[in-house]
């Protein structure tokens, strides 16, 4: 079983999700502002426990997978962010690659967290996985995470029609 790594930086502890962060992550995944351009639609706590579940899954399987973030000065959960494989069946395929994503409370939107919690998970993505490439996919409308992934290195290479328009990004290694 792969060991989950705990990632400090200047202002957070990237960590793995425990079992009495729940019911603040249901209702990270519950907030109409965390999943405007994510999903769209609100996350039940049902549905929540089952993306915890997969979150650490993904650990145990691929090696890698989301950390939650969490705010040193307060001990706040304010998000997650990292990898995955989900499989997605869109063209083109980001199969076999580490999709990267993030998503942080409202209240922790605007402040560098994403661009700090993100980059430290790139930076230990380049040390365990030199030979993946990282993608991620962004909605169109989605104007903050699209200047994001450009400071985080990230250039569109295509854009596709995944349960709605996305924006489909690469970074070089």
């Amino acid at each position: 079983m792969n060991s989950i790594p705990t990632i400090e930086t200047e202002r957070l502890i990237l960590r793995p999700h425990r079992l009495s962060d729940f019911e603040a992550f249901a209702a990270i995944w519950a907030d109409p502002n965390v999943v405007r351009f994510i999903t769209g639609t609100p996350i039940s706590r049902e549905n929540s426990w089952g993306r915890m579940l997969r979150v650490r899954g993904m650990w145990h399987l691929m090696d890698f997978g989301f950390l939650a973030i969490e705010e040193k000065a307060t001990g706040n959960l304010l998000g997650e962010a990292g990898f995955q494989d989900m499989r997605r069946e869109m063209m083109p395929s980001i199969e076999g690659t580490l999709e990267t994503g993030w998503a942080l409370i409202p209240s922790a939107q605007g402040k560098g967290y994403a661009y700090e919690a993100v980059s430290a998970m790139i930076g230990w993505a380049q040390q365990r996985h030199p030979e993946r490439q990282m993608t991620c996919i962004i909605s169109p409308d989605n104007e903050p995470s699209l200047r994001l992934a450009g400071r985080l290195g990230f250039r569109e290479f295509a854009r596709s029609d995944y349960h709605g328009e996305i924006v489909v990004l690469s970074r070089e290694n």
